[in-house]
């Protein structure tokens, strides 16, 4: 103490010592920019991207196999775990004999040193560098374990043009992960950054070979390998062609790059199972391809964690179709993919109950004139078959019924993304394909509706806030689903159950032949969709642990004619769910589920009239309308005609409930129905009575009514249509006071008219009348 209050300066000057020696290693190593590289949920290579510098640089590793070890340590620095950094000794052998032979023949740097030199870039090699690398590889020795030295060592070292470390360089020459090499190729990567050149095939192939095997015949002589090991590590080859890097998950990578670019990702998908579902995406490439339909994408989700299992963001096809396009989250048209969404969205609000009649005839709105895919007409179809058959007239009149804007409202709360204009924008083609969205959203969407169902189900009837997550696909990531509720926040469980049923069925537009890829033992819930012009095929469906949703199409947006969600997708998405576990259908919720006596026919809640049959409906729906159609009539004795108090006695009478559609309806569905028996006429002597009813079925009231031409230029006649419950009617036509001429069995007229408004009146034999105002455009 007293000697060093002599000499206050000499410890200042050892103190300034220790702070420049203490902070004069950098505390990031190595500023280079690194690969980016993902890993499958068991730790294999899915696949990696070339670092920003154009080096195959991969993030260090936290551990570096046994056999590295042995071999380095040997080959470079026997006295790794002895030295502090630098080794004296070596440093003077060297130098002796570097003297001796007049040139440098060997180098006295230990493993420490050089993961400084490499560290340093490329600072010109003078002795003042060597003080500085060997005063940085003591400072290096404090900072950190002789293990983490060899990591950051294998991680860096040269291993021949772009390939920097060893595990690129075991990928690279081998084809293998590093734990997987043999003692021969773990040696030959053990001398190659003392030598990188060595390693271009063809050349010098001799002096690697020596040097390889001078390091084994030390490793078999200091009793690391045996002697049967030795001898046959020197019969193997050296690496001659180099090996592509796997590239199993590529589109996933692109995702991962532009988020976490230069980290090594350890993600949720399964190597096995994306091995498989690659396999599937390139056999269903080569047969599409034909058709020229050229991309496909397949994900695959966990429900319970939201994990992605498998990832195929674009089939395996070249970059004229690209290929680097992740259509996963490329915004395509929905087609019909959204029809379960509005039908689970009616259930919860109290608008329909499963198998609530909808109208299916032609049908005109503000000039939109949906279609069914099959060009024909049920005339009134159950909700559930409307959903499971995909018909597109119910779907309209169901989304007019609830409402564009509530709808939207919905799509908005289950963050669909890609439907971000105003409900104006959609209007009712909204359901058919009118809007965009993803697969990755809609994958997340049924996912956590799948979710919501089997939380209710198996937590005491409960609800959680926040269902619809992100997808994710980060391992070891957990969620956060929010806080438990006895509210639902979206969807109730019932709705949610009822419309999986709904999408349980197989009954799919007739004459497809699709079917046979279908098993019937395998239960899932999916649904269908097909853009306009054949531009896009979407298949998504569900069990109770997983979500597989697939696309098919071209990324060009080219439609092809035989391109359909039917045909084209769904034998893709049954063949990925025949790769999962099979899993028993949704339990069912009875606790949001109340029993109610239906009309058979109608779906409607029983009125008086119906013939009922008990049926489970969702809470508080009991609300909705009851039967429209069933009504008590009167008839005679030989129940063939209708009867009133005019022409017949009231004790004489026979009331008989009887199940009536709207004209209109009724015209279509009694083709599809042979059960179905329109109302018995009036007896004659009932005068003044009527049963019969009539409809227009184009135009539409207020409508207007464009007139077209022909290829000559003439303007062409349009049609007006009307429905009559009597096939016999004989019908008589009027334009304003114009009489127009009748019709009788098929009610049809030919109308030429100049441009203007105008009443259309149309009247029976029994002095029934409708009328209709339109208005006449020429175009």
């Amino acid at each position: 103490m007293d000697r060093i209050k002599r000499n206050p300066k000499k410890s200042v000057f050892f103190g300034l010592l220790f702070i420049v020696y203490y902070f004069c290693l950098p505390r990031t190593l190595f500023e280079q920019p690194y690969s980016t590289v993902i890993e499958s949920e068991e730790g294999e290579l899915l696949g990696a991207k070339i670092a920003r510098d154009g080096q195959w640089r991969f993030p260090a590793q936290d551990s570096i196999p046994e056999k590295f070890k042995k071999c380095i340590v040997y080959f470079e620095d026997e006295h790794f775990y002895q030295h502090p950094g630098f080794n004296p000794i070596a440093m003077v052998k060297a130098a002796k004999q570097n003297h001796d032979a007049g040139r440098v023949v060997r180098g006295g740097s230990t493993l420490t040193q050089q993961v400084i030199r490499l560290s340093r870039g490329e600072k010109k090699r003078n002795y003042f560098e060597k003080l500085v690398e060997l005063v940085l590889a003591t400072r290096l020795e404090f900072r950190y374990s002789k293990e983490k030295i060899l990591e950051l060592y294998a991680a860096h070292a040269p291993y021949g043009g772009n390939v920097v470390g060893l595990e690129m360089a075991s990928w690279r020459y081998f084809g293998v992960q590093p734990h997987q090499l043999s003692w021969a190729e773990t040696a030959t990567l053990a001398v190659l950054p003392n030598a990188p050149s060595l390693i271009y095939p063809g050349k010098n192939q001799q002096k690697l070979l020596n040097k390889r095997n001078g390091l084994l015949k030390k490793l078999y002589q200091e009793k690391i390998i045996d002697k049967t090991t030795y001898e046959l590590s020197v019969l193997e080859e050296l690496p001659q062609k180099p090996y592509d890097l796997p590239q199993i998950a590529p589109h996933l990578l692109q995702n991962v790059a532009r988020r976490q670019e230069g980290t090594r990702v350890k993600t949720t998908v399964k190597f096995a199972l994306q091995n498989r579902v690659n396999q599937i995406a390139t056999q269903y490439y080569n047969q599409y391809r034909q058709s020229e339909i050229y991309n496909l994408a397949i994900i695959v989700v966990d429900v319970e964690t939201r994990n992605i299992l498998s990832y195929v963001g674009n089939s395996p096809t070249d970059k004229d179709h690209q290929k680097d396009v992740d259509i996963i989250t490329a915004p395509r048209s929905t087609g019909s993919i959204l029809k379960p969404l509005l039908y689970a969205s009616m259930l919860d609000a109290g608008e329909i109950l499963p198998n609530t009649l909808v109208p299916d005839i032609p049908t005109q709105i503000a000039g939109y004139s949906p279609k069914n895919f099959d060009l024909t007409y049920d005339g009134a179809v159950p909700a559930h078959r409307a959903l499971s058959r995909s018909l597109n007239i119910p779907s309209v009149l169901m989304l007019k019924d609830h409402g564009v804007y509530r709808f939207y409202d919905q799509l908005q709360q289950l963050k669909l993304r890609d439907i971000n204009k105003h409900p104006n924008h959609y209007g009712l083609s909204l359901i058919l394909g009118g809007a965009e969205s993803n697969l990755w959203d809609l994958t997340k969407t049924y996912a956590g509706l799948t979710s919501t169902l089997n939380y209710f189900t198996t937590h005491s009837a409960k609800y959680r806030t926040d269902e619809f997550k992100e997808l994710n696909w980060l391992h070891g990531a957990k969620l956060d689903f929010g806080k438990e509720s006895y509210d639902k926040k979206n969807l109730g469980a019932a709705s949610i159950w009822l419309t999986y049923n709904a999408m349980k069925e197989v009954n799919r537009p007739e004459g497809d032949e699709a079917w046979k890829f279908y098993d019937s033992s395998l239960e899932v819930a999916w649904k269908t969709g097909t853009s306009f012009g054949n531009r896009d095929g979407w298949a998504i469906g569900t069990n109770s642990r997983y979500v597989v949703g697939v696309w098919v199409g071209n990324a060009s947006g080219e439609g092809r004619p035989s391109l359909t969600g039917v045909g084209s997708a769904a034998p893709v998405l049954f063949d990925v769910f025949n790769l999962l576990p099979r899993k028993k259908w949704f339990t069912t919720p009875y606790d949001d589920l109340e029993e109610a006596e239906v009309c058979q026919l109608s779906g409607h809640i029983a009125g008086e009239y119906c013939p009922k049959i008990k049926q489970w409906i969702p809470l508080k729906s009991k609300q909705t309308t009851v039967c429209p159609y069933h009504k008590l009539i009167h008839l005679d004795a030989s129940g063939e005609y209708q009867v009133n108090s005019n022409c017949e006695e009231v004790d004489r009478m026979v009331a008989k409930p009887w199940f009536v559609l709207p004209p209109v309806m009724e015209l279509y569905y009694k083709t599809k129905h042979i059960n179905y028996v329109p109302l018995p006429p009036f007896r004659p002597d009932c005068l003044g009575a009527s049963s019969y009813s009539m409809d227009f079925i184009y135009p539409k009231e207020n409508g207007k009514v464009y007139l077209t031409k022909n290829f000559n230029g003439e303007i062409q006649p349009f049609i007006i249509k009307v429905a009559h419950s009597d096939q016999k009617a004989k019908l008589f036509w009027y334009l304003n006071d114009k009489f127009l001429g009748t019709t009788q069995t098929f009610h049809e007229m030919s109308v030429e008219a100049k441009t203007g408004k105008y009443y259309i009146t149309v009247t029976d034999e029994a002095g029934n009348e409708i009328s209709r105002r339109i208005e006449i455009v020429k175009e």
